[in-house]
C-alpha cells in the first residue's frame, strides 16, 4: 500500500464499521464535512471508490472490504497502545475497559463478576443502552466489549456466545395462575417484547392487550411487580431471590422455559490485556450462568 495518512485510515475504518458519516464523525470527534473530506482524499489516493452513498448510509465496496481486512488489526493495536496509561508499577491491565450492555444485566451479573479483577487494578467504565447503539459505539472504537441480547451482525466484530438466560412469568402473591389473562401487565417497553415472546412460545397465542406500566429497566419492572401492580415476564436470575422468599409467585411452569442467548462482542483483532482479561472472565462466568438454567 502506498504512503497514506494514518488519520485518513482511522476515519475510513470508523465509517466502514458504523456505515454512517455522522456516526463516524461523533466517534472521531470531528465534523461531518471532515469525515467526508477524509474519505474523498483516501479514495483519490487509492484511485478507487470505497463507499457507495445510499439512502441509509455508506455501503462499502469490495475495495473497502479488502482495505478494512488489511488495516483493522494494525489500527486497533495502535489505538490500544495510544490510549493505554503506561503504569510504572507494571500493572498488567493498563487503561480502563469500556463495557456496554443492558443496565440490569451489567448491574446484576456482569459488573459483580469483575470485582476480583478490579481489586487487582482493573478499571471499568460501564455504558448502558440498546444493542444497536452500543454495537455502533463498539465498531467505532468507543467501547471495548458489548454484552448483547441479540446476535451482532456488524462487520469487523468478534462475537461469541456468552450465556443463556431463562424467563419466568411472575406476579406478587395476590395474583394466581387464574389471573394471567386479566392481570395488568408490567413491561420493559411499550410493544411488550419479552411478554409477547413468552406468550408466543409458551401459550402459542398472540398477546392482544397492552401494558399497564412501562419501565425501561427490568429492575424497575421487578420492583413494580413485587409491589403488586401486576404480572410480568423476567429473566430468572433477576427475580430468583424474590421467588425464593415469597415476594413473587411463579404463575406458570412450562415444559420448556423460554431461553434467550446473550452474546459478547469485541472488535476483531483487539488485543489490549485489560479487555482480554475481562472477556475471558465473562466467558467463564457465562458458562456457569448457562449451567444454572439447564
Amino acid at each position: 500500500m502506498r504512503d497514506v495518512s494514518f488519520d485518513l485510515l482511522r476515519t475510513f475504518l470508523s465509517v466502514y464499521r458504523t456505515g454512517s458519516v455522522s456516526r463516524a464523525a461523533e466517534l472521531r470527534g470531528v465534523s461531518q464535512p471532515t469525515v467526508t473530506a477524509h474519505i474523498k482524499a483516501l479514495e483519490a489516493d487509492l484511485d478507487r471508490p470505497l463507499f457507495d452513498r445510499v439512502p441509509r448510509g455508506m455501503a462499502p465496496t469490495q475495495a473497502a472490504d479488502h482495505l478494512a481486512a488489511r488495516i483493522a488489526p494494525a489500527i486497533d493495536s495502535l489505538e490500544d497502545w495510544a490510549h493505554t496509561d503506561l503504569d510504572r508499577s507494571g500493572d498488567p491491565f493498563g487503561r480502563a475497559v469500556h463495557l456496554g450492555g443492558p443496565a440490569e444485566l451489567l448491574c446484576a451479573r456482569v459488573l459483580p463478576s469483575l470485582a476480583h479483577l478490579v481489586a487487582r487494578g482493573l478499571q471499568v467504565r460501564a455504558r448502558f443502552g440498546m444493542p444497536d447503539e452500543l454495537l455502533a459505539e463498539l465498531s467505532g472504537g468507543g467501547l471495548d466489549l458489548v454484552v448483547s441480547t441479540v446476535r451482532p451482525r456488524r462487520r469487523g466484530l468478534h462475537v461469541e456466545v456468552l450465556a443463556d438466560e431463562e424467563f419466568a412469568l411472575v406476579g406478587a402473591p395476590a395474583w394466581t395462575a387464574e389471573d394471567v389473562d386479566r392481570a395488568p401487565l408490567v413491561a420493559y417497553a411499550e410493544n411488550l417484547p419479552i411478554l409477547r415472546r413468552y406468550w408466543r412460545t409458551v401459550f402459542d397465542a398472540r398477546l392482544a392487550r397492552g401494558p399497564a406500566v412501562v419501565v425501561p429497566d427490568l429492575r424497575g419492572v421487578l420492583a413494580t411487580v413485587v409491589a403488586g401492580a401486576g404480572i410480568t415476564v423476567l429473566p430468572t436470575y433477576l427475580c430468583a431471590a424474590e421467588l425464593a422468599d415469597g415476594r413473587l409467585r411463579l404463575l406458570h411452569r412450562p415444559e420448556v422455559a423460554p431461553i434467550n442467548t446473550l452474546f459478547l462482542a469485541g472488535r476483531a483483532g483487539a488485543t489490549h490485556p485489560a479487555a482480554v482479561a475481562v472477556r475471558g472472565e465473562l466467558l467463564h462466568r457465562g458458562r456457569i450462568w448457562t449451567a444454572e438454567v439447564t
